[in-house]
């Protein structure tokens, strides 16, 4: 049992604890363990002296070794804010959680990011419009991170969108990792574990609440570089989204919809009131987050006969990507820290791969004579 993990657990499940309140407290003590061996004069000097009280109950411990084994069986990765694989968008946030729970493997840190949201009650119009956007996307070569809630309508028509163009697609719930909602949607839920992930801030035995569905909206505009809303009335889950990117210094795109409906109503308001930027496609995204698309890509083809599985497995992994962390190596393709260190060294001195800061690596880049970016691919 991984002690840090469990006080980790532990500190997001007491009562009157939030994440903000979570991470002053492991700040001030040093660590989430030294917060429950902390005497409670000492924490009531932070926290009511109820709350306090709760740190001395025996029960949230037993309740964490519970919640601990239940991750542990499920494969999920529960994120502390102080991890290296901790969103790092969503970590400046300052009411982001304490703690997350991902259920697959998608780089929560990918080097863009979307989160698409929009009405449960999507039209033929706003389906079109999230398979445009993804298709567009992936026309220019962009791969990027999308996120989104899950929900019947625009939610889950991005999230399929993203699928079918390769692209890695995160559903942030409001709900445990073990309660998908709507219920009718655990097959794309499943389908989303292996091309993505879900995460959520809720230990598996939380009930599921209408507030947790507004709350969790707070984490998909942190999670995100731009917020692009598709169809919404005035009033719902898309538009408190888009006050919270605001709020997060996100950047807000709205596809405009006809006069009179009544699902276009709020992102033409968005517009009207230049809180969003007009989305019609994709190079008007690119112009309002300063992207552009990948130059031709000039493949240097190698023999790789030389090396083996786990090494064309590493190199498979950072194909696709910019670059990805040495955790985030080491997930996908299931390899320890301390084996995967020599392989990828033994990668880099084959010029396969590049060390970047941070724990950070890619597959090399050339340029070929007309100084266009390539990479060195398997064969």
């Amino acid at each position: 049992m991984c002690i840090d993990l469990l006080y980790r657990i532990a500190l997001v499940m007491v009562p009157g604890v939030g994440g903000i309140t979570a991470k002053r407290l492991t700040a001030r003590f040093g660590s989430p363990e030294a917060v429950f061996g902390a005497e409670r004069g000492q924490l009531e000097k932070m926290l009511h002296a109820d709350v306090a009280a709760n740190f001395r109950e025996g029960k949230i411990l037993d309740a964490a070794r519970k919640e601990l084994a239940f991750v542990e069986a499920n494969g999920i990765r529960a994120l502390f804010y102080t991890d290296a694989d901790y969103p790092h968008r969503l970590k400046q946030c300052e009411d982001s959680p304490a703690t997350i729970f991902v259920k697959g493997n998608a780089n929560l840190n990918a080097a863009k990011t979307i989160a698409v949201v929009g009405t449960r009650k999507a039209s033929n119009y706003g389906v079109a419009l999230c398979k445009k956007l993804m298709t567009e996307l992936a026309d220019k070569g962009y791969k990027p991170l999308v996120v989104s809630g899950l929900a019947y309508g625009i939610d889950v028509s991005a999230h399929l969108a993203a699928m079918e163009c390769g692209f890695e697609t995160v559903a942030v719930m409001g709900t445990p990792a073990n309660k998908i909602y709507p219920a009718a949607h655990e097959n794309i839920a499943r389908r989303m574990e292996r091309q993505g992930a879900l995460v959520t801030e809720y230990t598996s035995g939380a009930p599921i609440i209408p507030g947790n569905f507004v709350s969790r909206n707070r984490i998909i505009a942190g999670l995100a570089d731009v917020v692009v809303i598709v169809e919404s009335s005035r009033k719902g889950g898309a538009m408190i989204t888009a006050e919270l990117a605001a709020e997060r210094n996100r950047k807000i795109a709205a596809f405009p919809g006809r006069v009179g409906d009544e699902y276009s109503r709020g992102c033409n308001e968005l517009i009207k009131s230049r809180k969003a930027s007009m989305l019609e496609s994709v190079e008007d995204l690119e112009a309002m987050m300063n992207w552009s698309a990948k130059p031709r890509c000039v493949q240097t083809i190698m023999n790789f006969g030389q090396f083996s599985e786990r090494e064309r497995a590493i190199v498979e992994c950072l194909r696709n990507s910019d670059s990805e962390h040495v955790n985030f190596i080491a997930a996908r393709t299931n390899t320890s820290i301390s084996e995967l260190s020599s392989v990828l060294l033994n990668l880099v001195m084959n010029g396969l791969l590049v060390e970047l800061p941070g724990n950070r690596y890619a597959v090399k880049k050339i340029q070929d004579r007309a100084g266009n970016n390539g990479a060195t691919v398997l064969l």
